[in-house]
């Protein structure tokens, strides 16, 4: 009970300290709402952390193994909605909060069956993902809006896929409407669109997309954000598109390798 409680109440406040790119809250079995103390963790995250160096925030939610489907996916939720209002009400920036998703409930594995008390608790939690300004490497930025030269390389880590998937989710979508926008005032930039998978074996090269059955993923990650910006009135002779399959991981973690990328061929 003891183990639990601690649990209960872990919430990793220091990020420049322990350079930790997830930070974690647990919840209470059934619950979606947060004890006074577990808030004030929250709060008190929101106090030491430094925001004009975080880019973004991504909340995950999970739930135990317990519950049908349905149910799972609404309290995971709930959950991540829950952690959003709190980091709002606290002053955070909720601009900067740009994936809100819910996964369900996680399968208890073999190996963990033995504890599993202590691996339902650990698994009724929410994740936060904190993404510092710049942090992708030299010669990637975060923005249309920057000073852009022929070579760079922009990353937008709320244009992300489902594992297998070439859809573009609501939030994806929502960003390219933004990009259209400033790719209609900035007329002479042209581009390349990039597209990346991961998690895929060692013997290929690109991962199958899961509604085509071919192993072109990567290519129509970018070929599906290339037709979704000509439906946005941008001209195609501005664009082209490539798959990267695997080849340029980032190192940080699996959603960030599902993505796409914009190389800049003109200015």
């Amino acid at each position: 009970m003891k183990f639990y409680r601690a649990l209960t109440l872990l919430f990793i406040c220091n990020l420049s300290a322990q350079q930790k790119p997830v930070e974690t809250i647990y919840f209470d079995f059934d619950k979606y709402d947060l004890s006074e103390k577990q808030t004030n963790v929250i709060v008190d995250f929101i106090k030491t952390i430094d925001t004009s160096k975080v880019e973004s925030i991504q909340i995950y939610g999970y739930c135990d193994d317990r519950g049908n489907d349905e149910y799972n996916y609404r309290l995971s939720n709930n959950r991540v909605n829950t952690v959003q209002q709190i980091l709002v009400s606290a002053g955070f920036n909720e601009s900067k909060i740009i994936i809100l998703e819910g996964k369900g409930r996680i399968v208890v594995r073999q190996d963990t069956v033995e504890n599993l008390h202590e691996t339902r608790s650990k698994n009724r939690r929410v994740d936060l993902i904190v993404v510092k300004r710049n942090s992708y490497g030299k010669g990637i930025k975060n923005s249309f809006k920057n000073n852009l030269k022929v070579g760079d390389k922009i990353y937008l880590e709320n244009i992300l896929f489902e594992m297998g998937s070439s859809k573009l989710t609501e939030n994806s979508k929502k960003e390219l409407n933004k990009i259209a926008l400033l790719l209609q005032e900035k007329k002479t930039l042209q581009f390349e669109i990039r597209g990346h998978v991961c998690c895929t074996p060692k013997d290929y090269t690109d991962a199958i997309d899961k509604i085509t059955k071919e192993r072109r993923l990567s290519w129509n990650r970018a070929k599906t954000v290339f037709m979704y910006l000509i439906s946005q009135k941008i001209s195609k002779s501005r664009m082209t598109y490539l798959g990267c399959g695997n080849k340029y991981p980032l190192g940080k973690g699996d959603n960030v390798d599902r993505r796409v990328e914009f190389l800049i061929t003109k200015v």
